[in-house]
């Protein structure tokens, strides 16, 4: 087996381009078709309509402003992206990642 980058790209295999040896592709894992589970801090699933309670500080992007632990959330909302959560804290609307809170 070589180590060359330069492959071909065959419908049911790959093929080297310098020394012609030819490999199976593997199958693309197929994406979960479950519902999504979002789990906060300790574990617990999140769904849409909890609250949600700070577990530390977190300087907000953008700007010297600090959400302090222990802040409670309004009602939250799961999405999709980088952020889990959009929920509304201290007044403000915000995308928070789970591992940042626990449910209440």
């Amino acid at each position: 087996m070589c180590e060359m980058n330069e492959v071909l790209d065959h419908p049911e295999k790959w093929e080297c381009v310098t020394c012609g040896h030819e490999w199976e592709r593997t199958p693309e894992p197929e994406a979960p078709t479950g519902p999504r589970v979002v789990k906060d801090a300790h574990g617990n699933v999140l769904a849409d309509g909890d609250c949600v309670v700070l577990i530390k500080d977190l300087k907000l992007g953008g700007g010297s402003q600090v959400l302090k632990g222990g802040s409670k959330s309004k009602p939250i909302r799961l999405v999709d992206g980088d952020h889990e959560i959009d929920c509304k804290m201290d007044g403000m609307a915000i995308g928070l990642k789970a591992c940042f809170v626990k449910k209440v």
